[in-house]
């Protein structure tokens, strides 16, 4: 019986930054950027990877060039695959970086602008709640909570950063250091028209929209193929694999939504967080297909949307599922809660 051998990778945190099916995709990739010599070098990785997926209308080759000239000012410096690996590494970050600040999540633009300044009191809630879970046994902040939706306690308790980077921290660990709050900008946050001054005045619309992103990239950040490799179910081939590599968390979890519902036979396809999902049925048919030990029909036969979103909330919680949302959220469509739900 034949054995597939995997790509080996010397450097062990190199090696644990990748599956093996990236690291053949990538393989391939670097072997075919070898020029009339042989070699690959630096000058040689432009053309090549920027017809990656990954970096597709975020990063042209000149800005690769760029890039990689900024780690080496000899771009006819052989490199081998480590090499290559780190610096995909470093312009895959960079691209998330860029792209990030393109698409930043709809509530933080809006809540950047004269447009709103409300703030909505489910997510304030939430994301109270959220942090008086995660935050609650944290030696520096156990005096302050745990703290009151209903005040404006997290705006206070948010004007010198320390709750900021300590959330910061949870999300992607080991990420805070001397520079503290500018810590935000490293993980992927967009931070649009907020400075220190925002923070020190503690401008909620600001705050509660930093907040949000931060909790959102703690939530998702297990949603790619080196953290869960049951997600290759939803890819057919290699191709389809790297375009799965280049999706953001959010476009993951809408696929492997959609995956889930059509398997259950659901009909439509879920396209985004608020308008799809106002109905419930999505949300019901979801339930009942991936435990369909706690599924009842209930939840499709009743007519009323807030019925039904009360009925899923019952059904989710015999799955221990942490609840974000109320059945007004869902009903009323909001995106930020029903993505962390």
């Amino acid at each position: 019986m034949s054995s597939i051998v995997g790509v080996v990778v010397s450097d062990q945190w190199l090696q644990s930054q990748f599956t093996q099916v990236e690291l053949r995709g990538l393989n391939s990739n670097f072997l075919s950027a070898r020029n009339q010599s042989g070699k690959v070098t630096l000058g040689d990785l432009p053309p090549v990877l920027c017809k990656l997926k990954a970096f597709q209308g975020i990063l042209n080759e000149d800005d690769i060039k760029a890039i990689l000239s900024e780690s080496s000012s000899n771009m006819s410096e052989e490199i081998d695959f480590e090499s290559f690996l780190r610096a995909y590494l470093n312009l895959q970050a960079r691209a998330t970086a860029k792209g990030d600040s393109k698409t930043s999540s709809s509530f933080l633009k809006a809540t950047t602008t004269t447009l709103r300044h409300t703030i909505s009191e489910s997510e304030r809630g939430s994301y109270v709640a959220h942090i008086n879970s995660f935050l609650r046994d944290d030696p520096f902040l156990k005096d302050f909570l745990p703290i009151d939706p209903s005040t404006n306690q997290l705006f206070d308790l948010a004007k010198d950063g320390v709750l900021l980077c300590k959330l910061i921290n949870i999300a992607v660990s080991g990420t805070i250091d001397e520079r503290a709050i500018n810590t935000k900008k490293a993980i992927g946050c967009t931070v649009v028209n907020i400075g220190t001054q925002d923070l020190n005045e503690a401008r909620p619309h600001l705050v509660v929209g930093l907040i949000s992103q931060i909790i959102k990239i703690q939530l998702l950040s297990d949603l790619n193929l080196r953290k869960t490799p049951q997600l290759v179910e939803l890819v057919a081939d290699s191709q389809e694999v790297e375009e799965l590599m280049s999706l953001s968390p959010e476009k993951i979890l809408l696929k492997w939504m959609n995956f889930h519902l059509k398997n259950a036979g659901y009909k439509k396809e879920v396209t985004n967080f608020s308008s799809d999902l106002k109905d419930g049925e999505a949300y019901a048919h979801l339930l009942n297909t991936l435990a369909p030990e706690h599924g009842t029909t209930n939840t499709l036969d009743t007519e009323d949307p807030t019925e039904r979103a009360n009925l899923i909330l019952e059904q989710a919680e015999k799955l221990d599922c942490k609840r974000y949302v109320t059945p007004k959220d869902i009903v009323e469509g909001s995106a930020n809660l029903n993505l962390a739900c």
